[in-house]
C-alpha cells in the first residue's frame, strides 16, 4: 500500500489560509523572546508547517527524503516569493548535505517516529552538528504517552472542501505486536452527495516517550528543556494531555 507522501497533491489537499495563519502564529509565539534568525528543517515536506517563517523574516532551509514532496514546498514558496535552501536527504545522515551553522535545527509533522527510537536519538544528534552555540533544537511530534495509554484506533477528521468536492479523511490505527503503530489514512471523495473515488494510504510508526527524548536531549547537554502545546499559544489544558506538542531545547 504506498505512502500518502507518494501523493503529494492529496498531501496537501487539506491546506487553507486558516491553517497557514495557525503555523505562522504558532512559530511568531515560539520565537519570542530567542535570537533565531535561520532554521533548518529536517522533515520540511511540502513545507506547510514552517514556510511561515520566512514572512517572519527567517532565513529558512529544508530537507525531506521525498522529492515530490519538495516540489510542492518550492512551488509554495515561490508563490509567496519566499527563498529557501531544499535539499533531498535523509534526516539521518542530514549534516552531510548542509554546512550550517543554524540558529536553529527542527523536525516538523510527527516525522521522527518514522524511524527507530534507536535511530531517533542518531537523528538528533545529526541536528546537533548543524546548531551554533547557543542555539535551538526543535522538534513538533505526535503524544505518544497519550497514544500509547488510550489505544484509540479511529480518528475522523473534519470534512473539508476541494472546490466544489467534499473531502471525507479518517485514520485507522492498528497497534502491532513488535509495538510499532500502523496508521491507515483514508481519503473518500464526495461531489453531489455521491462519493466518486476513495484513496488509502498507510503510513508506520514507532512510538517515542517524552521522558526518553527528554534523557537523550540532556544526555546531549540541552538545557532549558521546553515542552509545549502544538500549536503553541496559551491553554489550561496541561500539555500531556494533549494530542500533539513540541519541544525547543537550547544548545550549550
Amino acid at each position: 500500500m504506498p505512502g500518502l507522501y507518494d501523493r503529494a497533491d492529496i498531501y496537501d489537499l487539506i491546506e487553507s489560509e486558516d491553517r497557514y495563519r495557525i503555523f505562522k502564529d504558532h512559530w511568531s509565539n515560539v520565537l519570542q523572546g530567542r535570537d533565531i534568525k535561520s532554521l533548518l528543517d529536517v522533515s520540511i515536506g511540502s513545507g506547510s508547517a514552517t514556510l511561515p517563517l520566512a514572512e517572519l523574516g527567517v532565513s529558512l532551509s529544508g530537507s525531506d527524503l521525498s522529492e515530490k514532496m519538495l516540489a510542492n514546498c518550492k512551488r509554495k514558496a515561490e508563490a509567496r516569493d519566499f527563498r529557501i535552501e531544499l535539499r533531498c536527504c535523509d534526516f539521518r545522515n542530514v549534516s552531510e548535505h548542509f554546512d550550517g551553522p543554524f540558529d536553529c535545527v527542527a523536525s516538523t509533522g510527527n516525522s521522527l517516529p518514522y524511524v527507530s527510537n534507536e535511530d531517533v536519538g542518531k537523528t538528533l544528534e545529526q541536528m546537533d552538528a548543524l546548531i551554533k552555540p547557543g542555539g535551538y533544537l526543535y522538534f513538533g511530534i505526535r503524544n505518544w504517552d497519550k497514544i500509547l495509554n488510550e489505544r484509540k484506533r479511529f480518528f475522523p477528521y473534519a470534512p473539508f472542501f476541494d472546490g466544489n468536492t467534499r473531502v471525507n479523511l479518517t485514520q485507522i490505527w492498528d497497534y502491532n505486536s513488535d509495538g510499532s503503530i500502523t496508521f491507515n489514512i483514508l481519503y473518500v471523495f464526495e461531489k453531489d452527495q455521491k462519493f466518486f473515488q476513495m484513496e488509502v494510504f498507510e503510513e508506520h510508526y514507532f512510538p517515542i516517550k517524552f521522558e526518553l527524548l527528554l534523557n537523550m536531549l540532556k544526555e546531549m547537554n540541552y538545557r532549558d528543556i521546553q515542552r509545549m502545546a502544538f500549536p503553541f499559544k496559551k491553554a489550561d489544558i496541561p500539555v500531556e494531555n494533549l494530542p500533539w506538542y513540541c519541544v525547543m531545547a537550547q544548545k550549550q
